[in-house]
């Protein structure tokens, strides 16, 4: 009796051990997965570091009051540069300045748009902006279109806070049907995927509209999955004629 209960005794722990070293069947590889999501390829992209004049208009309505906005020297104490950038030689020594002269108190939208929508590759995950705010009440939102062209508006935060501050946003993923929220990849096509970021909207709080309102803006940046545009075979045609 005492040999069957030793028996019963090591097969138990033998088989312990092994439940403990073997994965489970579906248990995520971190080579291969990232966090328990699929294959990634993350990489965080500078897409515009506002360096071209005339590049982003500002607009508010007339009877709201007046804007404009103008480039000048000097870059965040605070930002790091992007990995891989270094060797590039890439221009980063200005920022993008926004002024609005209220008429009056009340509702307002400040809009700053750039001349033609700057497209992301990939499935983009944040995006985010080095923005001086100037301690104002005043709420930023992200406005970008999907791969579709639909428009989207994404709430960044509230600009009541001094000198610059990093704001992100993540882009929510487009829901399991493939059919709603933002749409970035579609399964029967492999190049017509992504985002393109139309600017910015500034909803000015209205016990604030009032004098004169500044704003600057720097590094408009995206972390985004290039996992299926690396993989891609290289004799696949793009269908983008």
């Amino acid at each position: 009796m005492k040999r069957y209960i030793a028996l019963l005794l090591v097969i138990f722990i033998a088989g312990f051990a092994f439940a403990q070293q073997a994965p489970e069947v579906g248990e995520p590889n971190a080579e291969t997965e990232a966090g328990g999501f699929p294959q990634q390829a993350l990489r965080e992209v500078s897409v515009d570091k506002f360096e071209q004049e005339g590049y982003w208009q500002v607009y508010i309505s007339t009877d709201s009051g007046f804007s404009s906005g103008r480039l000048f020297e000097g870059a965040p104490m605070a930002k790091q540069p992007v990995q891989g950038e270094e060797s590039l030689n890439m221009a980063d020594n200005k920022v993008l300045g926004v002024k609005v002269d209220f008429l009056r108190r009340g509702n307002a939208s400040v809009y700053i748009t750039t001349t033609r929508p700057i497209s992301v590759e990939g499935i983009t995950k944040t995006v985010s902006v080095w923005v001086a705010g100037r301690n104002y009440n005043h709420r930023l939102y992200l406005l970008l279109n999907d791969s579709r062209g639909k428009y989207f508006e994404l709430y960044m935060g509230r600009l009541n806070y001094q000198g610059w501050k990093k704001l992100t946003v993540s882009v929510p993923p487009q829901q399991a049907n493939g059919d709603n929220g933002i749409i970035q990849n579609d399964f029967h096509y492999t190049s017509s995927g992504g985002i393109s970021i139309v600017g910015f909207r500034i909803d000015v709080d209205p016990m604030e509209a009032y004098g004169t309102y500044y704003a600057y803006f720097d590094d408009l940046r995206v972390v985004t999955d290039l996992f299926a545009e690396n993989n891609r075979d290289p004799d696949d045609p793009r269908d983008d004629w």
